[in-house]
């Protein structure tokens, strides 16, 4: 019996961590991938938004080369919290259900090998992310293999015909790394223009590119069909459609919480903002304790939420536990 179970090991959920084992519970981290999987699963080159000090927890610094952290400096430094805090981490291990109730919750999960476990804990944690349930199409060709709604790196697609379909961030950083590895980008958006939150050096950069020609760009237009030599746009305004030679298409139109998971636990989804309901102030669900952290709660509007502000969740949720849970079991071992 564990005091408190977090499922997901990203910053968020390692920040809980902190916070309970600090507060004396006994706790497990539960993440069905590596150590901050979705950050490990970013594009290889990719500079962090924010500077160092707003990514860190745990009191620890995350020291970085420029003023901007890079996605190999940010892992290196949540592995080595996780090593300084000894933090208890069961990596590549999936829940696959969570039954019972507030004091006495189930958490059933697969090991990667297969094995099956169970465990008990008094309250749980969901810091469980979105990046694994990307935004889809729902286009005929989108589960071809040449499409895929995440972004690595762009050697494999050197002089390849690749589409970006998006004009956030994540888009605009692949569509620029595609186009200087020597891929024939082209960036389709169903708005007017790009994204106004696109990071400050990579807006003017992708502009130029579009307006010398080297990055073809397509507004008010969406991606109707996707065949294997090509693919299928459409103006949103004028109805007009136009074929378009293709060899890969990277999607990276957001992604949302597993909204059926959160429902099969009972917690309530507001249908247009997919916002859980939750306790402002103890970030507990509807669900007498089920707790939610980080861009879960963010619903549809992401961006409203990242390690910068789900890092300060844990301290909440922990404050809330320590009314709850009146005497934690000692944290021998944890």
């Amino acid at each position: 019996m564990f005091d408190v179970i977090v499922v997901g090991g990203g910053p968020t959920g390692l920040a809980c961590a902190i916070e309970l084992k600090k507060a004396g519970f006994r706790y497990l981290v539960i993440e069905k991938g590596c150590l901050v999987n979705s950050l490990a699963h970013f594009p290889t080159n990719m500079v962090f938004f924010t500077t160092p000090e707003r990514l860190e927890i745990g009191g620890m610094p995350l020291v970085c080369l420029f003023q901007k952290p890079t996605r190999v400096e940010a892992l290196t430094y949540y592995r080595k919290v996780a090593a300084a805090y000894r933090l208890r981490v069961h990596q590549y291990e999936k829940v696959t259900e969570i039954n019972g109730h507030d004091g006495a919750w189930q958490v059933h999960t697969e090991t990667r090998t297969g094995e099956h476990r169970f465990y008990e804990a008094r309250k749980v944690i969901l810091a469980t992310g979105t990046y694994d349930h990307p935004n889809l199409l729902g286009i005929p060709g989108e589960e071809l293999p040449k499409c895929s709604h995440y972004y690595t790196e762009g050697h494999p697609y050197y002089g390849q015909e690749v589409a970006v379909i998006g004009a956030g961030n994540s888009a605009a950083e692949a569509a620029l790394d595609l186009f200087r590895s020597g891929a024939r980008v082209t960036l389709i958006h169903r708005g007017e223009d790009l994204s106004p939150h696109l990071k400050y050096w990579i807006a003017p950069d992708l502009r130029n590119r579009i307006r010398h020609g080297e990055i073809a760009a397509f507004f008010n237009t969406v991606v109707i069909e996707i065949a294997p030599r090509s693919l299928v746009i459409e103006n949103r305004k004028t109805g007009v459609k136009r074929e378009l030679p293709n060899d890969f298409v990277f999607a990276l139109t957001g992604y949302h919480a597993d909204i059926g998971f959160l429902q099969r636990l009972g917690i309530r989804v507001d249908p247009g903002t997919l916002v859980p309901a939750h306790d402002p102030q103890t970030l507990e669900s509807n669900v007498k304790g089920l707790y939610l952290a980080g861009v879960i709660l963010a619903g549809r509007e992401a961006n409203k939420v990242f390690i910068e502000n789900g890092r300060f969740h844990g301290q909440r949720i922990i404050e809330a536990l320590k009314k709850e849970l009146m005497k934690p079991r000692s944290a021998s071992g944890s």
